[in-house]
């Protein structure tokens, strides 16, 4: 590979990783937000509640990101809503996000034993007291392993808005490639680029799970 090439096209792939990162970290975190939500709703002994929480799932699982982007981006100007490439991807993000971490924390609520939402009851909880004091803050640490698998997914699939032009690395590299007409170098190092952030961010999940491992 040429140096000078390569000293060219670090800037703009590496300005492209920093918003690949921030894209995933906003979309998690505002996912799992909805993740919680979602779950304590389907967990609702009320069948119309839960019945709301499972339409919800369903629609952003059963259907693809990419064109959940495109209804997003391209689709909401047609009823007068106009998102920038940004807002259009975070939303399409996270609320993808939110279905997955719905089902993880959901997950994570019922491996918790039932005898504590017994006890709780007993004391005088609230469900939503239960969930916030008691069972919401074991069952983050039974899900750490799954939420990182989510993570690690979730900056992949941040290249598929490079369709609706939000400038993150794929969408980087690909003008880098019609400028330059050479798809060897831009691809390579951007294939290079992901390699390294999920292998980090792996790392530091495998630490913090055996930090917060339950024996």
């Amino acid at each position: 590979m040429n140096l000078d090439t390569l000293k060219n096209i670090m800037p703009d792939l590496l300005s492209g990783g920093l918003m690949t990162i921030k894209l995933t970290f906003l979309s998690l975190v505002i996912g799992s937000c909805i993740g919680v939500i979602v779950a304590m709703i389907k967990l609702s002994a009320n069948k119309p509640v839960a019945a709301i929480g499972n339409f919800y799932t369903w629609i952003f699982r059963g259907t693809p990101l990419l064109l959940q982007l495109f209804v997003f981006y391209y689709g909401f100007p047609a009823i007068g809503i106009s998102l920038t490439s940004m807002q259009a991807a975070v939303i399409g993000l996270s609320l993808n996000s939110g279905a997955y971490m719905g089902e993880i924390i959901r997950s994570g609520i019922m491996a918790i034993d039932r005898g504590q939402f017994e006890a709780s009851k007993a004391l005088g909880f609230t469900y939503f007291q239960t969930m916030k004091r008691i069972i919401l803050p074991q069952a983050f640490r039974v899900v750490i392993p799954p939420v990182g698998n989510e993570f690690i997914a979730l900056i992949k699939d941040t290249s598929l808005v490079s369709v609706i032009a939000m400038e993150e690395l794929m969408r980087k590299a690909s003008l880098l490639v019609s400028s330059s007409g050479n798809a060897v170098e831009p691809y390579f190092v951007a294939a290079v680029l992901y390699l390294i952030m999920t292998t980090v961010f792996t790392s530091i999940f495998s630490v913090v799970e055996k930090k917060l491992s339950i024996y």
